[in-house]
């Protein structure tokens, strides 16, 4: 019998997985496809070959990419091996890249069904658990964390142990654990991919955090745009506590935790562990003054650790495997190995995870395939909002925390927006900071009207309105916004624009002092013009500019109205004899 698997994680629906597996579901409900189950898995990471289908024989799984309606019929048709068929076998390139990965917190993303407990169980899932209530104290377990050398993956890479070991040292019988499942970071989805795809590995992390602490309650605060990772993770909860591994008297042992789901309102500050804690009490989302941490007066004033979704996933793996297993892989300053999303100017988008030490060249070019159109490099943001953007000669940076943050840069959440020489990195911190402004909570001056100080000049410059001291200004309100903000989104807001106009100043010059966009990018700062000897009066553009700001006679060169004009670019993408320019 065979067994068709469609990858049906967020980013696999979006691009028509839901149609292949109602066209092979009808094929099957229909007789026409014999002998076959149909199931569903979530992400493998490669979200630029989606649809995905896995077939599993008695002995072999055979991948299928960019499936649609067709390859169902096809399969049904042909059959495995034929000629139509095999033209959506995976490439053998993309094996190899996924070949260069080291799975930990993805192991199981993509090679299990998220909706069934028992296919988890199968690839070993709960064994960890079973470990650590079978014998194991509580400091054993945060020795073994503090072996492996686990580093908090939201961001600030602050050592798990220690927060673990600080909630469990903090008197009184009441504690909580929460995970931190508000991803907010533009161009960030690991938590998403994690939870669509395996929620049981988060459920087992969080529940051998919680014996470790000393919580019997357990909460998961997730972003409310996660409506699938939602509803996989509800499922998987409802499961884990039919069999005995999530309630009261888990598996016999004596310990007992309850875990429930918090949606959050999407604000990005919750993603703050003491503004998540208010929204989490029913409050607005603003973060509280520290100390006291939250280790110390948390949720409901008690004691309470938070770490993020990627975090927990890898402690069962670290559990079962014993914690210099993981520490083996990394480097000195960082331990184990990290997801991140590759999205922007790249050719091979979705999630890798590699052992921390790699290049970002490695990342770049060996996994994500290079720049699309292979254009040239220029930069990548690195931490989203509260990162930075890394020029291409630093691309042979070796990724951990220490030698990222030299850079000016942070590892973030996972983050990777990759640029290319058509960005214009003026406009690049103006986006970030416009994220940022609008998503300060505005509990303290430096940041909520700081951000908006410097948002109103980034939009100037590339608006062509920059004036001199514009750049000597933004530096200094980098600095007193990063000093006296009094959370994390305020302290790092800056860090676009410093690493831009340390690694890009005379991009910011070029605005200001000669009204240029290098990039040419910035629409007040262009102007598009037609090559008069390289028109061939085809009027294809003037077809095709939607304000009909082109004139000219058929066979004779064209001319582009600069009044009319709305740059749209529209004129230059239907151009097939590259007769306009930007200026």
């Amino acid at each position: 019998m065979l067994r068709i698997v469609v990858g049906e994680g967020s980013c696999g629906i979006a691009a028509g997985a839901a149609k292949v597996y109602n066209r092979l579901e009808s094929l099957i409900n229909d007789g026409v496809l014999k002998d076959c189950e149909l199931s569903v898995t979530g992400c493998i990471g490669m979200c630029y070959l989606e649809p995905i289908v896995d077939v599993y024989t008695d002995n072999e799984r055979i991948t299928f990419v960019k499936t649609d309606e067709k390859f169902a019929e096809l399969l049904a048709e042909k059959g495995l091996g034929s000629e139509e068929v095999n033209a959506y076998l995976i490439p053998q390139a993309d094996v190899d890249r996924l070949d260069k990965q080291t799975r930990i917190a993805l192991r199981n993303c993509g090679n299990i069904n998220p909706e069934k407990i028992e296919d988890y169980i199968a690839a070993g899932g709960y064994e960890a658990l079973k470990k650590v209530l079978s014998g194991m104290s509580q400091d054993d377990v945060i020795n073994v964390i503090k072996v492996s050398g686990l580093a908090g993956r939201g961001g600030a890479g602050f050592p798990t142990w220690f927060k673990w070991n600080a909630a469990k040292s903090s008197p009184g019988e009441e504690k909580y654990l929460i995970c931190n499942a508000d991803e907010g970071d533009p161009g960030a989805f690991m938590d998403r991919a994690v939870i669509e795809s395996d929620p049981h590995n988060l459920i087992e992390g969080m529940l051998i955090g919680a014996y470790a602490i000393g919580a019997k309650e357990a909460v998961v605060y997730v972003r409310a745009e996660y409506p699938l990772a939602i509803i996989r993770l509800t499922n998987a909860i409802k499961q884990a506590e039919a069999k005995g591994y999530l309630g009261e008297n888990i598996m016999g042992s004596g310990f007992s935790c309850k875990m429930r789901i918090k949606a959050g309102a999407g604000a990005f500050v919750c993603g703050e562990e003491t503004a998540l804690i208010e929204s989490l009490e029913g409050q607005r989302g603003m973060p509280r003054l520290k100390p006291p941490f939250p280790a110390q007066s948390g949720y409901w004033h008690k004691p309470s650790n938070i770490n993020n979704v990627e975090t927990f996933a890898n402690v069962p793996w670290i559990m079962a495997n014993g914690g210099e297993a993981f520490s083996s892989m990394g480097t000195e300053d960082s331990k184990g190995t990290k997801v991140f999303a590759l999205t922007g100017k790249i050719k091979k988008g979705g999630l890798v995870e590699i052992p921390m030490g790699m290049t970002l060249r490695e990342v770049i070019y060996d996994i994500g395939n290079g720049i699309k159109d292979d254009k040239e490099f220029k930069a990548v943001q690195m931490g989203g909002p509260s990162g930075g953007c890394i020029p291409k000669d630093l691309l042979d940076t070796v990724i951990d925390y220490k030698k990222l943050g030299a850079t000016g840069a942070i590892m973030g959440s996972g983050g990777m927006v990759v640029m290319d020489e058509t960005t214009c990195m003026v406009d690049m911190a103006r986006f970030f900071l416009d994220f940022t402004a609008k998503e300060s909570c505005g509990k303290c001056v430096p940041c909520r009207l700081g951000t908006k100080r410097m948002l109103e000049i980034l939009t100037r410059i590339v608006n062509g309105e920059g004036k001199e001291g514009d750049i000597e200004l933004l530096e200094e309100l980098c600095l007193s916004i990063k000093d006296g903000s009094l959370c994390g989104l305020g302290q790092t807001a800056p860090n676009p624009v410093l690493t831009t106009l340390k690694y890009f100043r005379h991009e910011y010059e070029a605005h200001i002092r000669d009204k240029k966009c290098p990039a040419k990018q910035c629409k007040s700062l262009i102007s598009y013009t037609i090559i008069a000897d390289k028109c061939k009066g085809c009027t294809l553009c003037a077809r095709n500019c939607p304000v009909e700001a082109i004139s000219g006679s058929v066979k004779q060169p064209h001319v582009i109205d600069a009044e009319k004009c709305i740059k749209c670019g529209k004129c230059k993408d239907n151009c097939k004899f590259n007769a306009i320019e930007i200026n």
